[in-house]
């Protein structure tokens, strides 16, 4: 079985000192990772950049990109001979039209950025999707959190969604901790309640091993 997973933040340049990016840690995509491994898989790991080092299970390979482009590329390459496409990182919406050479210079009260808009890997990557392939989803909302994941997972033709709240304490980005709400197309709804990123993972992985075991 192989595992394609991206976990894990964008950073955006704007100069050669500055970026625009989120404070997604890769803490959950990694743990998938692993727990995707102890299961048997062989994963490829898309890493964001992440402070955390690179996993030492043998069967994890793990490939370092900066941006949504970079993530892009990486993702699109692994997906064709993946089994399942777990889609864990903060991928940018948007980066800057331009680049600068050098570093920006403090000018005026005020400074515009004009963004362009990023392509969306799990959407693009979905409309290739096989049939026998499985494709799940994240989800961080902070507003009408199911509404908004039930959507994803339709336009994004996902199997399962994984919803984060950040109005959750101890979920989200940063904690060693997470609390998680996982829907289907058909709308059954399985819920994870607060603990380690570590015990997450692995019910996780064994919840998306038993659906795609049901309808594969």
């Amino acid at each position: 079985m192989r595992v394609l997973l991206t976990a894990g933040p964008t950073y955006e340049p704007l100069d050669p000192v500055r970026f625009l990016g989120n404070r997604s840690t890769g803490k959950m995509g990694y743990a998938l990772a692993e727990a995707f491994a102890a299961q048997g898989a062989q994963v490829v790991l898309i890493s964001g950049p992440s402070t955390l080092p690179d996993p030492v299970d043998e069967r994890i390979e793990t490939v370092r990109v900066e941006t949504a482009a970079e993530m892009f590329a990486a993702a699109a390459a692994a997906a064709e001979t993946a089994d399942i496409w777990v889609f864990a990182a903060a991928v940018a919406d948007y980066r800057p039209a331009r680049v600068a050479a050098e570093k920006i210079k403090k000018s005026g009260d005020t400074l515009t950025l004009e963004l362009v808009k990023n392509v969306d890997i799990a959407a693009t990557l979905g409309q290739r999707k096989r049939a026998e392939q499985f494709a799940v989803g994240f989800a961080l909302e902070t507003t009408n959190e199911l509404a908004h994941a039930r959507d994803k997972l339709h336009r994004k033709n996902f199997d399962l969604v994984v919803l984060n709240s950040l109005r959750d304490a101890g979920a989200g980005f940063g904690h060693d901790t997470n609390k998680v709400t996982v829907l289907d197309a058909a709308g059954q709804i399985v819920n994870f309640e607060l603990q380690s990123k570590a015990d997450v993972a692995r019910g996780l992985v064994s919840l998306i091993l038993a659906r795609r075991a049901a309808t594969h």
